[in-house]
């Protein structure tokens, strides 16, 4: 056993040892794999920071009321008495104004990107008066909170970075009128952040919607408090509604954008991947054929075929790795906190998100860049081990 793995320990460092001999074929094989990775991490950042996204949008003892059979509040509707109704169900918390049921509008507005120029569907949210109680994270940080009764505006963080127009002193059209933004919030990195807001009392008249709204947020005085509250609502009699929790419901906006990032980026990492596996193949392919004559002069001496596959597999796994570690760096220097807007497929709205490059993310890029060198490595390593000595002694 000892003798086996001083041999392994032999060849390898003889293996090494002649890297730089070819440095130019190990140099293509590391930053071939270092592509493969940046872009799989890069691409999957981005379904992270959409679930990142999510998972901050709401609380667990929030939940949100929509008219049965709607996936999406823009398919919902209520009118207020209905609207008051829900406001009134048990399990909602309270305070000194009354219950934590904000009755809100949802409004699509178009305003050109800032980084193409061209239209994007902007989520404009009329709200009550306790929207900012149900929703505890969010905080003005620019500005100030628009007056209630008035036409004015506040916008979310990632909608002022991603929209022109949305400036803090700047107005755009609602309505066929201007309204001015006079404050800038943050959600805690929420979906909230790629939205306007406005006095839902004003929203209802600018576009003709009556005493109606389209979705009911609630805080509940515990997560204990669902249940109660969602047998409340949906056996009265007088309303037609579907309860979620906010957490699901996020959950389940976001679902098709994510399946749909994450199925682009495997795809298109499982084809990068290929072409790096051929890369890995070639250098180390290379690499046999310039040791053929070491090679052979080492299985003369007694050295056995075990060592020798492990050694090229060695050095392939040691090229991958080092891509890798590349590729992850890369797409962490490049991607993490990068901030974007996309568009939501089940609300056809922008959402603001940042990428997010995690551990988890790097650790599986660069498990990925290993199995690509192992893959790789394999038929080469497996060619040098089966070479007749006699012939090998020739070919070198």
């Amino acid at each position: 056993m000892i003798n086996w793995l001083t041999q392994i320990v032999s060849v390898t460092k003889f293996s090494l040892q002649s890297l730089p001999e070819r440095k130019g074929a190990a140099l293509s094989a590391i930053f071939g794999i270092a592509g493969v990775v940046a872009v799989l991490v890069g691409v999957l950042s981005i379904a992270q920071g959409i679930r990142l996204m999510v998972q901050n949008s709401g609380e667990p003892e929030n939940a949100i009321v929509l008219r049965s059979g709607s996936d999406s509040e823009m398919m919902s509707g209520f009118s207020g008495q209905q609207a008051e109704i829900v406001s009134e169900a048990p399990g909602i918390a309270r305070w000194e104004q009354g219950a934590m049921a904000s009755p809100e509008l949802f409004v699509i507005i178009n305003l050109p990107k800032r980084s193409t120029g061209t239209d994007a569907n902007v989520p404009l949210r009329g709200v009550s008066l306790a929207a900012f109680e149900v929703r505890s994270n969010l905080e003005i940080t620019q500005g100030r909170m628009f007056q209630w009764g008035l036409a004015e505006l506040v916008v979310g963080a990632g909608a002022s970075r991603e929209f022109t127009g949305l400036e803090l002193g700047s107005s755009i059209e609602v309505g066929g009128e201007q309204w001015p933004v006079v404050g800038i919030f943050e959600a805690g990195g929420g979906i909230a952040e790629g939205e306007i807001w406005a006095d839902a009392a004003v929203v209802q008249p600018a576009y003709r919607r009556g005493n109606s709204y389209q979705s009911v947020y609630t805080k509940l005085t515990s997560t204990d408090a669902y249940s109660e509250f969602k047998d409340a609502l949906t056996t009265d009699p007088r309303l037609n509604v579907k309860v979620a929790q906010a957490t699901e419901f996020y959950s389940e906006q976001s679902t098709l954008l994510r399946s749909i990032i994450i199925g682009l980026g495997s795809i298109i990492a499982g084809l990068m991947g290929l072409g790096a596996i051929f890369g890995a193949l070639n250098t180390m392919y290379t690499a046999v054929s310039a040791r053929t004559r070491e090679i052979a002069t080492l299985r003369a001496l007694g050295f056995k075929s075990g060592p020798v596959v492990i050694s090229v597999l060695f050095e392939s796994l040691l090229l991958a790795l080092v891509g890798g570690l590349i590729g992850g760096g890369l797409a962490y220097v490049a991607f993490d906190g990068f901030r974007a807007a996309t568009i939501n497929f089940q609300s056809f709205s922008q959402i603001a998100f940042a990428f997010d490059v995690n551990a988890t993310l790097l650790k599986n890029g660069i498990l990925y860049a290993a199995l690509i060198g192992l893959v790789g490595g394999l038929f080469p390593a497996l060619r040098a081990a089966r070479m007749p000595v006699a012939a090998a002694l020739r070919e070198g």
